[in-house]
C-alpha cells in the first residue's frame, strides 16, 4: 500500500531560539522567505502524501493559520495588482491536501507525540518528518525511504554518517554485517564508547502501524519522555526495520549554526542574494 499520511510533530517550545520563539513557533522561522515547516510539508506532498497530521500545541496557532486560506490578504493582493503573490500563499500543490491538527497537551517526547496520531492512522504505514532536519536533494529524502518500504514492506529510518564526536547527540543504529540496510540495534544518544556505529538517525521515518503497540510498552526515560527510539528497539525483536542512507544535503535547523547554514545555502542559490553575501564575506 502507498504511504498517504504523514505525521509532523511541532509541539516543542523551541527554547534554543529564544527570545524569537517566545511568540513565534520555531517551525515558522523562515529560511529566506519560506517557513521551515513549509519545506517539510512540500517534501511530504512531493512524495505522494495526501494528509498532513500536525501534532501541535496551543502555542502553535500560527502554523494552522499558515496552511489555512487568508481571504483578506488575497483580496488585498488582487486589489493592489500583486496577484502573482497569490500562488505563494495558496500553493496549487496543497489544494487537495488535508491538514489535520492534534493537540499534545504536554511535551513528553517524540514517541508520545507520534502516539497522539494513532486514531488517525489505523492499520496503515505512515511517514514521520521532523521539520528541524531540512534536507535538499534531487529525489526527496522521504521518497527515498518510501522506495525502500515498497521493496521491504517494513519500517524504514533515514540515516546518515556523522563524526564520532557527534554520535552522542543522536539515535545511532547498528546494521547487520551481511546488509548495510537491515537494522539490528538502535540506541538513543549513546556515549561515544557505547555507540554501535557512526550511523545516526535523521528526522525521516516510514513506520508500520505496529509502532503504536510498542509505544504503549515504552517507559518514560529520566526526562519523563517517551522516546520513539525505545519503541523501535522493541520492534526489532519482532519485525524487520531498515535504514536508508539517503542522498542529499542536510541541515540541522534545530541549532542556530544549522539554521544559518541552511539560510546561506538557499541564499547562494539566488544570484542577487549571492552577490550581497559575497560582499559581506569579502568585508569580514
Amino acid at each position: 500500500m502507498s504511504i498517504k499520511k504523514a505525521v509532523l510533530p511541532v509541539a516543542g517550545f523551541g527554547t534554543r531560539f529564544l527570545p524569537a520563539t517566545k511568540a513565534i513557533p520555531k517551525e515558522m522561522l523562515p529560511i529566506i522567505d519560506k517557513p521551515l515547516i513549509e519545506y517539510a510539508v512540500e517534501e511530504a506532498v512531493s512524495a505522494g502524501i495526501e494528509e498532513i497530521i500536525f501534532i501541535t500545541s496551543h502555542t502553535k496557532i500560527a502554523i494552522e493559520n499558515h496552511f489555512d486560506s487568508n481571504f483578506e490578504l488575497e483580496e488585498k493582493l488582487l486589489n493592489s495588482g500583486k496577484d502573482d503573490f497569490i500562488p505563494l500563499i495558496n500553493p496549487e500543490k496543497f489544494k487537495n491536501i488535508r491538514f489535520t491538527y492534534v493537540r499534545q497537551k504536554s511535551q513528553r517526547g517524540l514517541g508520545d507525540a507520534i502516539a497522539h496520531a494513532s486514531h488517525l492512522i489505523n492499520d496503515s504505514a505512515f511517514a514521520v518528518l521532523l521539520a528541524d532536519d531540512l534536507i535538499f536533494s534531487e529525489k526527496s529524502c522521504l521518497k527515498q525511504l518510501i522506495d525502500i518500504h515498497k521493496n521491504t514492506s517494513s519500517s524504514v529510518i533515514g540515516i546518515n554518517e556523522v563524526p564520532e564526536s557527534d554520535v552522542s547527540k543522536y539515535g545511532v543504529i547498528k546494521a547487520a554485517e551481511d546488509s548495510e540496510l537491515k537494522i539490528i540495534d538502535i540506541i538513543e544518544k549513546p556515549d561515544i564508547s557505547d555507540a554501535p556505529s557512526n550511523l545516526a538517525v535523521v528526522g525521516r521515518y516510514i513506520l508500520e502501524s505496529d509502532i503504536f503497540n510498542y509505544l504503549k510498552r515504552v517507559e518514560e526515560d529520566s526526562s519523563n519522555e517517551i522516546q520513539l527510539t525505545d519503541a523501535i528497539k522493541l520492534m526489532l525483536y519482532d519485525k524487520d526495520v531498515f535504514g536508508c542512507k539517503y542522498i542529499g544535503t542536510k541541515f540541522d535547523c534545530g541549532t542556530k549554526k544549522g539554521f544559518v547554514a541552511a539560510t546561506l545555502y538557499k541564499g547562494l542559490e539566488d544570484e542577487q542574494i549571492k552577490q550581497e553575501i559575497n560582499k559581506i564575506i569579502g568585508k569580514a
